[in-house]
């Protein structure tokens, strides 16, 4: 890790600065505006948040990432509700993008995820960069994603284990932990507290 880097639990006093810092990085980007502040800003009130991985980058004392943890399960075609945990917004600030800075985050939350007992992540996002770390598409192994057809191969759900053969056997179903999903109009009130910014509708945007 670079000698200016600092990731480290995040603290109340982060929680306003974290929030605004996720807006900057996912406003316009998958939608006109975003709502993934307002993901962050309400599960930290959920019993599956793990607050141990709630974790902030400084650069140079600058708050420049932040990402945060959930447990969640899938639900295995044995019976079995087989514990792993999910991650995500992953945000890294505009000026900052590009330049690895996710990867590093991304790489020391994994590590400290395993330290914590997880045997495995499921998370949705893009196999050019999750690939990078360790994750692979996951109907490959026989875990399928809830909001798919199960016969379906879903590229952008994705599968990390972090003890070798912890899902050796296993195949079911995952949907994604409560909470992900919010609705429009409590987001939009939450952002109101924000300083305001252009909602624009842009090529690449899933809606």
């Amino acid at each position: 890790m670079k000698d200016n880097i600092i990731i480290r639990i995040e603290t109340p006093a982060d929680y306003a600065a974290a929030e605004n810092l996720t807006r900057e990085a996912f406003w316009n980007v998958y939608c006109p505006g975003c709502t993934e502040h307002y993901v962050l800003h309400t599960f930290r009130g959920k019993k599956d948040f793990i607050p141990e991985l709630s974790l902030v980058m400084e650069l140079d004392g600058e708050l420049a990432g932040h990402i945060m943890y959930v447990r969640s399960e899938i639900c295995a075609d044995d019976g079995r509700h087989v514990p792993v945990m999910t991650f995500g917004p992953i945000s890294i600030a505009p000026k900052y993008q590009r330049q690895g800075y996710g990867t590093v985050l991304l790489r020391e939350s994994m590590h400290r995820a395993k330290l914590l007992g997880a045997g495995a992540l499921a998370i949705e996002g893009n196999i050019g960069f999750y690939g990078k770390s360790g994750f692979a598409v996951a109907s490959a192994r026989g875990i399928h994603y809830a909001a798919e057809p199960r016969d379906a191969e879903v590229p952008y759900f994705l599968l990390c284990e972090l003890k070798p053969g912890f899902l050796t056997g296993v195949s079911g179903t995952y949907r994604d932990p409560e909470g992900y999903s919010v609705p429009k109009d409590e987001a939009e009130r939450f952002d109101a507290q924000f300083p305001p910014k252009e909602k624009r509708k842009l090529p690449g945007q899933l809606f």
